[in-house]
């Protein structure tokens, strides 16, 4: 059997060719992927920032969905036909972060899709432990989000969301808004700050706050809505120093700050505010298995609304012009590149 893949071959450009898939080896399972999203770290791949760590001729990707097709030995628990997604994470199992339990931070962790070959491909093998099946009344291409979902279900849990709590996301791209939606589902009060007026207008439409801090002060706005107390938690998503600013400034005594973002340098943090405000900051990063359980259940009884994010469906051979018009496409929130048929032959 043929199948396509599309490689990252640096400088901008994907090389889609044909390849005969390797049958699964012990412990893996096939999956036929029938859609992989876009995500942050695929751009930065994409602009050449990570070439060092993949090379150039990879296939990436990993916000997926698909069809299990075939499994290798000693595989019980998955069979031909079952409708997954993965959490594309392998741990060594002997570090000192993994022997805490700790495994999806391991110090030797291995990220599928970039340390190995990913998604954006019609066939992918990929180990058995990572797949988490999907309900018959979840469709493929709203399973897909499930990778990015579970990072914000992660990203609530970290910071300890409580109902009736204010919350204050900052920067409403893909992962911001689903930070947002999923510190709704926990019952914040969730106010977005953006400076986007697209995303302005979706994280509207989807029934949060909004705050625009390029036309007015977000700090004293959040003050007159919050009686002068500031936000309980603040998750900073947007990567950028007057993110930083703001989310030390917008902070209620005591508040609790979630790192989500990459910063490309490292920014300056106004460290006072921690001593005088006894606050917190949390660091939040990737998921764990009973993140992508709950991403499961929020996207398939419609807590987080798929298809108001996805904006945009390419086929697997228009994937370089779809990493092309997302990169700095203001309007875009998340593209889905369908990699093979939903019911693969």
């Amino acid at each position: 059997m043929k199948v396509k893949a599309a490689y990252y071959k640096g400088n901008k450009h994907f090389s889609v060719e044909t390849i005969t898939p390797n049958a699964p080896e012990a412990g893996e399972v096939q999956i036929a992927v029938a859609y992989c999203g876009i995500c942050g770290t695929d751009l930065h791949v994409y602009l050449g920032h990570m070439d060092a760590r993949i090379g150039n001729h990879r296939v990436i990707g990993h916000e997926m969905s698909g069809t299990v097709v075939a499994v290798g030995s000693g595989v019980s628990d998955y069979s031909a036909g079952d409708r997954v997604v993965v959490r594309p994470l392998v741990a060594c199992g002997k570090c000192p972060a993994c022997l805490r339990g700790h495994a999806h931070v391991c110090q030797n962790l291995t990220f599928l899709g970039l340390d190995t070959d990913g998604a954006f491909q019609e066939r992918w093998n990929v180990p058995a432990h990572t797949l988490h099946k999907i309900p018959d009344n979840l469709s493929l291409d709203e399973a897909a989000l499930i990778e990015p979902v579970a990072v914000a279900c992660h990203d609530v849990k970290r910071g300890n969301v409580q109902a009736g709590e204010d919350v204050l996301v900052i920067g409403g791209g893909p992962i911001g808004m689903l930070v947002a939606l999923a510190a709704k589902n926990a019952g914040g009060k969730v106010t977005v700050s953006e400076i986007n007026p697209s995303r302005l207008a979706v994280a509207e439409k989807l029934g949060m706050k909004t705050i625009n801090p390029k036309e007015t002060d977000a700090v004293e706005t959040i003050m007159a809505d919050t009686n002068n107390k500031g936000m309980d938690v603040v998750f900073e998503v947007s990567g950028t120093q007057p993110g930083i600013d703001l989310m030390t400034a917008a902070a209620s005594v005591r508040g609790r700050i979630v790192m989500v973002a990459i910063h490309a340098t490292k920014p300056e943090v106004d460290v006072f505010q921690f001593f005088w405000k006894e606050l917190e900051m949390i660091g939040a990063r990737v998921y764990e298995p009973a993140d992508y359980d709950d991403a499961i259940a929020l996207v398939a009884d419609g807590g987080i609304p798929a298809k108001e994010i996805i904006t945009g469906v390419e086929a697997l051979a228009n994937i370089e012009h779809a990493f092309s018009d997302l990169s700095g496409n203001p309007q875009a929130m998340k593209i889905l590149i369908q990699c093979a048929e939903e019911t693969p032959a």
